[in-house]
């Protein structure tokens, strides 16, 4: 690569990194004290609720926190290596957020439940299809170490940034956030959550915006075709539906605080189809760098 200067510093990539730099926070830093009085709240079932769905959210950023380093391997543009390396910091955090979470919050909750104190790794917070869509996603980024072509680069950038990051993960945040926040006034706020989620969001933002970046690149320069991606990502939306929808029940008498299931496969296929427009279309562009980080408290 023949360049008079050493970085691009107009590339999306790079601007990208900049605003992760620019937008450092520490896990260790957020106030978690008062969401135990909320957790109390719950009932029984509610809480179980909770507590899986804070699981796969930890186990999840732990998985990625792995599964990411083959895209860091086999990069050769230094914005986009520098970008990676952002990236690969930030599911680090997300990961230790979520540890803090079930350590100072969820097992202060069990103990004054009565409750023994619980494992995140419990096999019982994970449903069939989690299990899948994630053991898929590890099958196609280690791909990568031995068949690095531009169409199983595409696969591996559906299963990871648009699939789990841009679909599964966004419409999780909108469920918890919608449900522990003032806009759902029968179930308790957990503001410790809720801005540790915004801040999460807000990098997760970055990184949805570079898998689509990724993406729109293979489709144009290398001539990936866009089938390839609605193939891959359509093969793994019902298990997106399958993992956002695991607690409820077909029970009439259940009673749901915040979204339903039909909401949340609602937003999951709203996310689905905004995304693979604004990839495929010739005429649709990615949205820069600040509108993908903004959030409603900015």
């Amino acid at each position: 690569m023949s360049r008079q200067l050493r970085l691009e510093r107009d590339s999306r990539s790079f601007r990208y990194y900049r605003n992760a730099v620019e937008r450092h926070w520490d896990p260790a830093d957020i106030d978690l004290s008062d969401d135990v009085e909320g957790l109390l709240e719950l009932d029984d079932d509610q809480f179980d609720g909770f507590r899986a769905a804070i699981a796969k959210f930890g186990a999840g950023e732990e998985a990625v926190t792995e599964d990411l380093a083959p895209l860091a391997v086999v990069l050769d543009v230094p914005e986009d290596e520098m970008f990676i390396t952002t990236q690969l910091y930030e599911e680090a955090k997300h990961n230790e957020f979520f540890d803090r979470y079930w350590r100072e919050v969820i097992h202060e909750a069990e103990d004054r439940r009565g409750l023994d104190r619980s494992s995140p790794h419990d096999e019982g917070w994970f449903d069939p299809d989690y299990n899948e869509l994630f053991a898929r996603m590890e099958t196609a980024m280690h791909r990568l170490l031995t068949d690095d072509t531009p169409e199983t680069r595409a696969e591996a950038l559906c299963h990871y940034h648009l699939t789990i990051e841009g679909i599964l993960a966004q419409t999780a945040y909108y469920g918890l956030q919608t449900t522990y926040s003032d806009r759902t006034p029968d179930a308790p706020n957990l503001d410790g959550l809720c801005a540790g989620l915004d801040l999460i969001r807000r990098d997760e933002g970055r990184h949805v915006g570079f898998g689509m970046l990724k993406l729109k690149e293979l489709i144009r320069e290398e001539n990936v075709d866009p089938q390839v991606l609605h193939d891959t990502v359509g093969e793994l939306l019902p298990l997106v539906n399958g993992i956002t929808t695991a607690s409820y029940t077909e029970d009439d008498d259940q009673e749901i605080h915040g979204p339903g299931p039909d909401d949340l496969t609602a937003y999951a296929a709203g996310k689905h189809t905004q995304r693979m427009k604004q990839i495929t279309s010739a005429t649709d562009d990615i949205p820069d760098v600040e509108t993908l980080t903004q959030l409603e408290s900015d």
